[in-house]
């Protein structure tokens, strides 16, 4: 039996039509696919997907100590809640009490009402109300004595590893009787336990002997 060219051709175009949805379809799954594919953002591992800051956990009456170089109790930071983030490893410390401690000198204390650690834990920002208190010094052999000293603001910075507490904001000074006001804030070094005002400063300077408590 011979077959003509033809009816091989008709054959052909006959099984091309009866292919043709099925192509079509394919065509199609094939495009949805690649659309899908092309506008589906990358997976992201654990360590490259973002850390959104959010406290990560919070210890009730909660307290940090830093050492110095001879293993000794150099601040002492105590909070009613310190809260940690993940993201930067910061800390919110809620009614944040500083003890700095000196050697042969009377501890340091500060006060505020909210404070933030950086994740450094090198600079403590402490907020409302913030207090440094120096209890009064009885004379040594190396130093005169002196009276209690009180600086008063709304803000102050500590710089942890300088031993230095700063602000920019207003201040104002207790030494015994003796009452000052600056505008322009202040600098205490811990070292020399020592207050320095700066801007315009105002108020009454009394005798050093008195006010003491």
């Amino acid at each position: 039996m011979q077959v003509s060219i033809a009816q091989v051709k008709l054959g052909t175009v006959r099984t091309i039509l009866r292919l043709m949805p099925l192509l079509l379809m394919g065509s199609l799954t094939l495009l949805t696919f690649w659309l899908v594919q092309k506008n589906t953002p990358l997976p992201m591992n654990a360590i490259e997907r973002p850390r959104l800051h959010e406290p990560d956990y919070t210890l009730k009456n909660g307290a940090l100590s830093y050492l110095n170089e001879h293993g000794q109790t150099k601040y002492r930071i105590l909070g009613k809640e310190l809260i940690h983030y993940d993201d930067d490893a910061s800390i919110d410390i809620v009614q944040p009490s500083m003890r700095s401690f000196q050697p042969n000198k009377a501890p340091i204390t500060v006060r505020a009402k909210r404070g933030h650690i950086d994740g450094d834990l090198s600079i403590l920002d402490l907020y409302d109300n913030v207090e440094i208190y120096r209890p009064p010094q009885n004379a040594s052999q190396t130093q005169q004595a002196s009276p209690y000293m009180l600086a008063k603001s709304s803000y102050f910075r500590v710089l942890i590893n300088d031993d230095i507490i700063k602000t920019h904001k207003p201040v104002e000074l207790e030494q015994g009787l003796s009452v000052m006001q600056s505008n322009a804030g202040g600098v205490f070094d811990n070292v020399q336990q020592s207050m320095q005002l700066l801007g315009t400063v105002k108020g009454r300077i009394e005798p050093a002997q008195q006010g003491r408590r």
